[in-house]
């Protein structure tokens, strides 16, 4: 059997996208209509954002090691979390978890080197784009990156936070977030990092000014291969 598969959720509409594209993708590793087995955690969105606008990293990695703990007493093998802002909370708790976990940013990051790119941009909520989640993984792969600037990331991070996480896909969203990598392109920047779960739902290589690093998908094939190459080590 697959590896069971942990995921560690926070906001709906981004853990959703990982979650079907494990399903769906697994058929292509194992057969029809297969995929490993997943379980999936997801406390209130509201709670991480309490912790998250008051700066409180402990807190956040309380609550993911609280579904760590939670997804290991259901038996899951290893641990994923589609979020990427959450990650910065990663290291400091990973001595204490139960569990292993894929790093959703050393994913990405691996990924952008293996397609020749070398320098991204970033998109995502302030709070991830104003953290080393990326720019750590990028820099030990010698590649380079972009933020956004200061207004870019407050109107990104007003779209997510106000409209995607609600599964609200505005066509003068799509709009600006074409704009601002088109200009993360003008820059210099060959590929840009989608780093939020949820703008996958609205970016994607058939309108984006640059090709995309899917955080989401990239993030769940690697929990596919895992999941698939650790069945095939104990078998």
């Amino acid at each position: 059997m697959p590896s069971h598969i942990g995921i560690v959720a926070c906001s709906a509409e981004g853990a959703a996208l990982c979650y079907r594209t494990i399903c769906a993708e697994g058929a292509a590793l194992l057969g029809p209509h297969a995929h490993p087995e997943v379980s999936m955690h997801t406390p209130s969105l509201a709670d991480y954002v309490a912790c998250l606008e008051r700066g409180d990293w402990d807190g956040v990695g309380d609550l993911m090691l609280d579904s760590a703990a939670r997804l290991a007493r259901a038996g899951a093998d290893f641990l994923i979390c589609p979020d990427n802002t959450i990650h910065a909370a990663l290291p400091a708790i990973l001595a204490r978890s139960p569990l292993p976990w894929l790093h959703i940013a050393e994913v990405v990051a691996e990924t952008a080197q293996s397609r020749g790119f070398r320098r991204l941009g970033l998109t995502g909520t302030r709070w991830l784009v104003d953290s080393e989640v990326y720019p750590e993984q990028l820099a030990a792969r010698g590649l380079a990156y972009l933020r956004p600037q200061a207004d870019e990331r407050d109107e990104i991070g007003r779209i997510i936070m106000d409209e995607l996480v609600y599964g609200v896909f505005k066509p003068e969203s799509v709009a600006y977030f074409q704009a601002v990598v088109a200009r993360m392109r003008e820059a210099g920047c060959d590929a840009v990092v989608l780093g939020c779960t949820e703008i996958p739902l609205i970016l994607d290589d058939t309108n984006s000014p640059l090709p995309t690093l899917d955080s989401t998908r990239l993030l769940a094939r690697a929990a596919l291969r895992r999941a698939t190459r650790e069945r095939g080590a104990s078998a």
